[in-house]
């Protein structure tokens, strides 16, 4: 694990690998180790950055702000000396941070992979995020251990992997509640789609088909409004594949 401090911040995150650069940002109800499985074949042809996001893994929580995860993600890059223009991927929180950087630093992304993410959410989807940030406020992060699976996985993934709910228990209590209540705060928040028309890098918008978190209409969306993005649906995955399906993920990430 690498650490250093940037704007009085510590940031944390893994390097490995050997290539043109990488960067990953994890999704809000997994962490990077969610892309354990895929990583040894991205490190084949890339020098891969994991990034713990804020309050994951060491790195400090934040101001619940795009600009401020916009600007903390430039100063993470900046900190483990990424090359100008880099292959920026992000999974659902991940992702939509992904895409709002992009809009910020365009001339740092020489492409972007979206997985599972979202511009912007529909009332309903905002309610779900207002709702998980108050059980977490009451109950702390192991309230919402169940919520996290079925958001993560689909019924029959969770059928055939019945300790799925507690490693995702586990996971979650590892992530400070204050950042996770600011990243759910700047989900209900975030509208990305009328800035994200101005992209000019290819982008690639990849999405399981039974992604609960996520839909794939929300993903669409974004494909359908960046100039220059390819969209790649995977059957019967839901909204980690680089955890739930490793090849599949793989396959449509050299696609």
């Amino acid at each position: 694990m690498k650490e250093f401090s940037a704007g009085g911040k510590k940031i944390t995150g893994r390097q490995s690998g050997h290539g043109p650069d990488l960067v990953i940002l994890h999704s809000l109800l997994t962490d990077a180790h969610a892309f354990d499985d895929v990583l040894p074949a991205l490190t084949r042809d890339h020098r891969v950055t994991l990034i713990n996001l804020p309050g994951f893994h060491g790195s400090e929580p934040i101001e619940a702000s795009l600009s401020a995860y916009t600007s903390w993600i430039e100063q993470a890059v900046t900190g483990f000396g990424i090359a100008q223009n880099f292959v920026l991927l992000g999974n659902g929180f991940g992702g939509s941070l992904a895409l709002a950087y992009a809009i910020a630093y365009p001339a740092r992304v020489a492409k972007l992979v979206i997985c599972d993410a979202a511009a912007g959410f529909p009332e309903q989807g905002k309610q779900a995020f207002r709702v998980m940030a108050q059980k977490v406020k009451e109950g702390g992060l192991g309230a919402i251990a169940e919520i996290a699976a079925n958001r993560v996985f689909h019924p029959a993934y969770l059928t055939d992997h019945p300790h799925a709910i507690e490693e995702r228990r586990e996971a979650m209590l590892k992530i400070h509640p204050d950042a996770f209540q600011a990243a759910c705060a700047l989900l209900v928040d975030a509208d990305l789609l009328p800035a994200a028309r101005t992209l000019t890098m290819p982008v690639k918008v990849i999405c399981g088909a039974l992604d609960a978190a996520t839909p794939p209409v929300l993903n669409k969306a974004i494909a359908d409004t960046i100039p220059n993005a390819h969209y790649i649906e995977l059957d019967g995955i839901g909204h980690c594949p680089p955890l739930e399906a490793p090849q599949a993920f793989l396959d449509a990430f050299a696609h």
